[in-house]
């Protein structure tokens, strides 16, 4: 479990970084939005390439940051049922989930959508709007989303399951926060200053 543990220590510093890198893209579709406003009203002039690219970006931080928002307990869970739940419960449920649910729907995910990406790809296809953007990049935002979702799950099961054996924090718990020093003290079976790490016993 200790090898597991530090694999998912691995994937959830990418994740991380993922997540910080594409705030950027908000920004930059802050930027370009405004400014093709203002070419629009003050100048009469307009770019649909400029417009498609806003689109892109979001879709880009949208699909690309689920994989860190599922680390950071960011997504939508059914809070007023799961916090009467005991916390081995809630971690079987989540389990059951990853396993039954969000795992085969990654995979069936990539599996649908790469056929379309490399058809749009191989065919260089277009926008079909005047002055528009070629359409592989952002259809391959979908298999590239789903698959760090996907990465991110497999963290989130070995998390999970390190729990019920006592070697890990009950992540559910900590709004996502998974530091270097938590996880060693985790994989060691020590206790922080902050925390003591014991096997469940609800």
């Amino acid at each position: 479990m200790g090898t597991l543990l530090k694999l998912s220590h691995l994937i959830d510093g990418f994740s991380r970084f993922v997540g910080k890198s594409i705030i950027w893209l908000v920004l930059a579709a802050t930027l370009i939005s405004a400014g093709n406003a203002v070419a629009r009203k003050a100048f009469n002039i307009g770019s649909n390439a400029l417009l498609e690219i806003q689109w892109y970006l979001f879709a880009a931080v949208f699909l690309l940051g689920a994989g860190y928002a599922f680390m950071m307990n960011a997504h939508v869970r059914i809070d007023v049922i799961a916090n009467k739940l005991s916390k081995r419960l809630r971690t079987w449920v989540d389990i059951f989930g990853i396993v039954v649910f969000l795992l085969p729907l990654c995979y069936f995910m990539i599996s649908f959508s790469w056929p379309v990406v490399y058809g749009a790809f191989v065919s260089s296809e277009m926008s079909s709007n005047a002055g528009g953007l070629i359409r592989w990049p952002v259809y391959a935002l979908v298999p590239a989303g789903f698959a760090l979702l996907g990465l991110q799950a497999v963290s989130e099961l070995i998390k999970r399951i390190g729990f019920l054996q006592g070697q890990a924090p009950d992540s559910l718990a900590t709004d996502g926060h998974d530091d270097t020093q938590d996880h060693l003290h985790a994989i060691t079976g020590e206790s922080s200053d902050h925390d003591v790490i014991v096997g469940p016993k609800q």
